[in-house]
């Protein structure tokens, strides 16, 4: 009985998370652009496709998180991303950039250390943590998918004849 709603809890988590990071980029895309192109991986001809693409995936997977449509896949894809946005910060770690992630809005050259790194890895570890729980256990209630709703009925006990 507690795993839908430990579901529930996650998916909601999750979803925020996208919700919030998406609109902050959307709102401020010349600033999203900074923040991907700080990384330094891209050629500069896909800073701004990704920039422009990117916040509108994150709000694509909030709003299916939230109305609870395909939730494991959705769990599924937001466990790649987040292992793909955990890597990108390792690396802008070891090549001794300091940088904003951006993750949240902002983003580019900023007085970062190992620790806001650390930091920042963590936080994904436990954003990860909360895709991998809704890859495992996907049903919690309130979701519209068939394959993602909890039954939350309650299952009659036998009456054993005395």
């Amino acid at each position: 009985m507690w795993i839908p709603i430990a579901s529930l809890v996650a998916r909601l988590a999750l979803a925020a998370v996208w919700l919030v990071s998406g609109a902050l980029k959307v709102a401020d895309p010349t600033q999203t652009a900074v923040a991907v192109r700080a990384y330094q991986l891209l050629p500069e001809e896909l800073v701004r496709p990704v920039a422009n693409t990117l916040p509108f995936f994150e709000i694509g997977l909030g709003l299916l998180l939230v109305i609870g449509l395909a939730v494991r896949a959705t769990a599924s894809v937001s466990a790649v991303l987040l292992l793909v946005l955990i890597g990108v910060i390792i690396s802008v770690w070891a090549r001794g950039l300091s940088i904003d992630c951006g993750c949240f809005g902002g983003g580019g050259a900023a007085d970062v250390d190992g620790w806001d790194y650390a930091m920042e890895i963590l936080r994904d570890v436990g954003f990860l943590a909360l895709a991998i729980w809704l890859t495992v256990f996907p049903r919690s209630p309130f979701a519209l998918g068939l394959g993602s709703r909890a039954n939350l009925a309650v299952r009659p006990q036998r009456v054993l004849a005395e």
